[in-house]
């Protein structure tokens, strides 16, 4: 009796595994509908805005984010907008070690700028990539000091330092940028004093504003500038007009540009931001 009930038991479950097989063939086919039909709808070139994308295909925001996340696709959310990533600028493609190796030379002449603003009990947000990488080694010379931080590379080694704190957010782990997200994370952050927020950016556009690769990083990132006493971001040269495809915030958000371009101030002039200083490195 008790192998024909496990028996019975396990031909229900198959049944079961066959019906949510079927469902999730039949989501992924409506949710590749979705996508074909808002690549035509961007054929000609412009912007959607997520909610016009929403009703033109009779589904929810937080559906389309979904599709944009688990469907390969050319299209890119910038800043509450769909584009396609074929649109200059925008090239929604990450890779840690590649970024890693990448202007390694400028990006240590930019933590050493960075640093200098750094003072002594200081509470830092350093957020996550390989461009504040190169400053972790310099905080050995602090007394005392306390990072906060989404990014198990820069938890890695700020374990190291033994005069700094390390408070680690964590979350559902995404190992393309060695970080961590939640939905809590952003609360977290603000519940938290952050005398400086460090912020790193894959594009800086005057106009369309700062973004990254990752959606997940976009809530610390925000939270962690809303919540600072002093907000700089560190970029090299070749982050200017370029747009990626998570927006997280506009250059009037900060109040310090740490850059090697020395086309910057030039750059700025043509869209003044009268609280934004630039340090160059």
């Amino acid at each position: 009796m008790r192998a024909w009930l496990s028996i019975e038991r396990l031909e229900g479950l198959n049944v079961d595994n066959k019906m949510n097989h079927k469902e999730m063939l039949d989501m992924n086919d409506r949710s590749a509908q979705r996508m074909a039909m808002l690549q035509e709808a961007l054929a000609s070139g412009g912007t959607l805005h997520l909610r016009d994308a929403a009703e033109l295909c009779g589904v929810s925001e937080m559906t389309i984010r979904r599709d944009l996340s688990t469907q390969p696709s050319a299209i890119s959310l910038l800043g509450g907008r769909l584009v396609m990533a074929s649109c200059p600028g925008v090239t929604p493609v990450y890779d840690l070690t590649e970024q890693q190796s990448s202007h390694y030379q400028v990006k240590q002449r930019l933590c050493q700028r960075a640093a200098s603003f750094i003072e002594e009990g200081d509470t830092l947000f350093i957020d996550c990539g390989s461009t504040l990488i190169p400053l972790l080694s310099q905080l050995s010379r602090f007394h005392e000091l306390t990072v906060v931080t989404y990014a198990l590379n820069v938890a890695n080694a700020v374990a190291a330092l033994p005069n700094v704190r390390l408070v680690l957010l964590g979350g559902l782990f995404y190992a393309s940028s060695q970080s961590f997200g939640s939905d809590g994370m952003g609360a977290a952050i603000e519940r938290l004093g952050i005398n400086k927020a460090l912020i790193s950016a894959a594009g800086v556009d005057c106009e369309r504003g700062v973004s990254c690769f990752h959606f997940h990083e976009v809530g610390p990132k925000q939270a962690a500038i809303a919540t600072a006493m002093q907000r700089l971001l560190i970029v090299d040269a070749s982050k200017f007009g370029v747009v990626r495809p998570a927006y997280f915030a506009s250059l009037e958000d900060f109040d310090i540009v740490v850059t090697d371009d020395e086309r910057t101030p030039g750059l700025l002039e043509r869209h003044p931001l009268p609280t934004l200083s630039i340090s160059l490195a």
